[in-house]
């Protein structure tokens, strides 16, 4: 399941997120979440973390507001990536 996500295509489009995420002064997972945060089709961001550090360093996400010109470069760098039809984003085994 996992090799899904591991394509030069999607490898490819993280690369482009670093310098966005620089830019906006944030760490990729702090510029993931405040993404997910402020993305109208998701209703709730669930973050997992190992460590205490991770769950501080996520947390600073929430207050995140991405400006416009944030948002429209993450889109760009991420092209067709994300999944925009819910009916394709359905688990193919889901849990009983």
């Amino acid at each position: 399941m996992i090799a899904k996500w591991l394509t030069e295509e999607v490898l490819t489009a993280v690369q482009k997120l670093k310098p966005i995420a620089d830019e906006a002064g944030l760490t990729m997972s702090q510029l993931a979440i405040a993404w997910v945060l402020q993305n109208p089709n998701v209703s709730a961001a669930i973050m997992g973390a190992t460590r205490p550090s991770q769950v501080k360093e996520n947390v600073k996400a929430a207050g995140v507001k991405l400006d416009a010109s944030i948002m429209r470069a993450i889109d760009s760098a991420l092209g067709t990536l994300p999944e925009k039809d819910p009916a394709k984003n359905v688990s193919p085994n889901p849990r009983a």
